[in-house]
């Protein structure tokens, strides 16, 4: 049950897209804004009317903000302290939105096949997407929650300038804070994929938008915890406890985390800027990811005290500056591509091997080349380690129904008796 409706790509003006989205530290592929709904219409004559009220009031106000709000919201000029209450609000909105909403589902009732929910896309081909089921409601406010947060990170993640006079930087509470935004994202997206998706059948989940298949879900979650891993990286940097160990653990999981984004992303028909633009990003953090596992494993390669041990380090230090060379060219078609963006002040992890990865790799390639013949270089990069990943999404699980379900269809069965009374 359910039925969709698709709007072409060309048929209308409710998708807007910014020609830029100013600096970008995180990457949040637009908004998806949710259109008006009547569920007067739908469920007037089923449910009491102070409940089709509720949930029209909660509606109607994320209507109302994410109309206003989600055009610019990715914007990053704006200042911090709006663009924080703003997401704020519009996060609550959402929060106090889905009990209420998700009491259409109670006891498999057939109300949640009642009212028609309607959805602006960002990487969709169609510009819009409408569904009878409210399961689409409820995965569309996941996902739009788990981009909220991602937009308060990329905020956190933007150096501002500093007191001491120096190059603009991003403090370590921001950086810590910004972990746990991560992972409160990955949780809602992990919760979509797996108690939201499972609620349509296969031919429904064929016909859901490209910004809710469940690769692009898979792969905003993994990228949440790639870049959750990247500040932990940055931080361990920062450290003089972390050993090389550490730093080539983690430099390894992102690795990972970013190939199985890109994974996940591979065959899905992304469109409309948004979307384009959200695979050269994933492609951008990969390469940038591999710079920095190449480079540390080269570290520790040196460590060794032979003539092969020497060579794979080379190898993987040479690699390094390769994986480094195209990630800068990767930044710059990220960011030419529309809608255009910024590449903000390098801070943390990219910071400290844009500095180190060219001059470890040319010192160690001649020492090593001195030392040996060239023939004992090898000229492929070893194999990676591989680590397990460590960092897991946050758990989300649906809230209960709220409770005014329960006294509403009470009152309205208690009144109900007492007029078949009279």
């Amino acid at each position: 049950m359910g039925c969709f409706a698709s709007r072409p790509k060309d048929s209308g003006g409710n998708r807007r897209k910014p020609t830029s989205i100013g600096d970008v530290s995180v990457y949040v592929p637009g908004l998806r804004i949710p259109k008006p709904v009547e569920f007067s219409q739908s469920l007037g004559d089923q449910l009491p009317k102070t409940l089709v009220e509720r949930l029209t009031a909660l509606r109607t106000r994320i209507v109302v903000m994410a109309n206003q709000e989600g055009p610019t919201i990715t914007r990053t000029r704006r200042k911090t302290q709006h663009g924080g209450s703003t997401l704020a609000d519009l996060h609550q909105a959402l929060e106090d939105y889905l009990p209420v909403l998700l009491g259409l589902t109670k006891d498999g009732s057939q109300l949640q096949f009642k009212v028609q929910f309607n959805w602006i896309n960002q990487e969709d081909e169609e510009e819009e997407t409408a569904m009878s089921n409210v399961w689409y409601e409820v995965l569309s406010v996941l996902h739009l929650i788990a981009m909220l947060q991602m937009s308060q990170a990329n905020l956190l993640l933007l150096p501002r300038g500093s007191t001491d006079g120096y190059h603009p930087k991003v403090s370590e509470e921001n950086r810590r804070a910004s972990i746990d935004i991560f992972l409160k994202a990955a949780g809602y997206l992990d919760c979509a994929v797996k108690h939201v998706l499972p609620q349509f059948s296969a031919e429904q989940r064929r016909s859901l938008p490209v910004d809710l298949a469940e690769g692009a879900l898979r792969a905003l979650c993994l990228q949440a915890l790639g870049q959750g891993v990247d500040i932990q990286l940055g931080i361990a940097i920062d450290s003089s406890k972390a050993t090389l160990a550490v730093k080539r653990r983690l430099s390894c999981e992102m690795v990972k985390y970013w190939q199985q984004a890109q994974d996940n992303l591979m065959n899905l028909p992304l469109a409309n800027g948004w979307g384009e633009k959200h695979m050269l990003f994933v492609k951008w953090k990969y390469v940038e990811a591999k710079a920095a596992a190449y480079y540390y494993h080269g570290l520790i390669l040196d460590e060794g005290n032979t003539e092969k041990s020497h060579g794979m380090a080379v190898a993987a230090l040479q690699a390094a500056d390769e994986c480094f060379k195209e990630s800068k060219k990767a930044s710059e078609a990220f960011n030419a591509s529309s809608p255009t963006s910024r590449t903000p002040p390098l801070f943390g992890t990219m910071k400290y091997l844009s500095e180190k990865i060219p001059k470890e790799t040319s010192s160690k390639v001649r020492i090593n080349r001195d030392l040996y013949s060239y023939e004992k270089i090898m000229e492929t990069a070893p194999t990676l380690p591989d680590f397990a990943l460590a960092l897991k999404p946050d758990e989300y699980q649906l809230p209960s129904v709220d409770a005014s379900w329960s006294e509403d269809r009470t009152k309205n069965s208690s009144n109900h008796i007492t007029g078949n009374q009279r």
